[in-house]
């Protein structure tokens, strides 16, 4: 058996909601939406790098 599959196969719901009471602990429920908000714009922020860089959607915006 592999290693990564010990471990993720133990988790499982009451795992899940036991995470999810701790989040909510330790952030509050007023500042998980501020941190998802940060987590999306650092997302967009990634991919709109990663396509800056790439030639190839550079020439397709180029011809748009």
């Amino acid at each position: 058996m592999n290693v990564y599959s010990i471990f993720l196969g133990m988790i499982g719901p009451p795992q899940v909601i036991l995470i999810v009471v701790v989040v909510l602990l330790l952030f509050g429920g007023r500042k998980i939406p501020e941190l998802m908000k940060g987590l999306g714009g650092g997302i967009k922020e990634f991919k709109k790098a990663s396509k800056e860089d790439d030639p190839k959607e550079i020439e397709k915006d180029d011809k748009a």
